[in-house]
């Protein structure tokens, strides 16, 4: 039921502790456990099916808006479809469009903006309701506006159940339970915001240069 956030630079391990979550890859050693057991030990479409994933890159297919959000899940009716996208922020700019949910979105989405593609993905995540839902980079490619309208759509998702956001933008997990800092595939700082600014280390400084208290080298 908590907020994890992880930050980190390029290549520090972030996305393939995704990967890992969901055995995309698996462990050469040591063992992830989830609900007191190892991940290998769940069949893969029962753990699959309990994660939800928002990634930074978003697969959209060459339908309708209404059945790539209902691609969350298959059986939904409209009204849960249309549910889901009030909680995205989504509904208003689809309804919006001359054939509204009807709207085919293109190959790979490309008829859509950056921001309306993960507002999709977002209310696909919102209709699946699994217990964990993770976040990976999903703000980082759309601008300030954009940024504000998904951050206000994650923290209703987010609430009752356990979120890992993976950012870049700090302001994205600011107010996350506990934040871990990763660096080569390790965690070397973990605390919540203040605790880890007040520590003066790599999130300290990540957090000085967004903010603009030192300039980037």
């Amino acid at each position: 039921g908590q907020t994890l956030g992880v930050v980190g630079a390029t290549g520090a391990g972030k996305s393939t502790l995704t990967r890992l979550l969901l055995r995309f890859s698996d462990i050469d050693s040591g063992e992830i456990e989830w609900v007191g057991k190892s991940t290998h030990q769940w069949a893969l479409s029962c753990l699959r099916s309990n994660i939800s994933l928002v990634d930074q890159h978003v697969t959209l297919f060459p339908t309708t808006i209404a059945e790539n959000i209902r691609y969350g899940k298959s059986d939904a009716s409209d009204e849960e479809v249309w549910a889901a996208a009030d909680v995205a922020e989504a509904r208003e700019f689809v309804e919006q469009l001359p054939s509204g949910w009807d709207t085919l979105v293109g190959e790979g989405g490309y008829r859509l903006s950056g921001g309306q593609r993960q507002r999709i993905a977002i209310a696909r995540a919102v209709l699946k309701d699994a217990p964990l839902l993770i976040l990976d980079e999903a703000t980082s490619a759309v601008d300030n506006e954009t940024e504000a309208a998904l951050q206000r759509s994650i923290t209703k998702i987010s609430d009752n159940r356990t979120t890992m956001i993976i950012a870049h933008r700090l302001s994205t997990i600011r107010y996350a339970n506990r934040i871990i800092v990763l660096d080569g595939g390790k965690i070397v700082e973990s605390g919540e915001h203040q605790e880890l600014v007040d520590l003066g280390g790599i999130y300290a400084r990540l957090w000085a240069v967004q903010t603009g208290e030192v300039l980037s080298e």
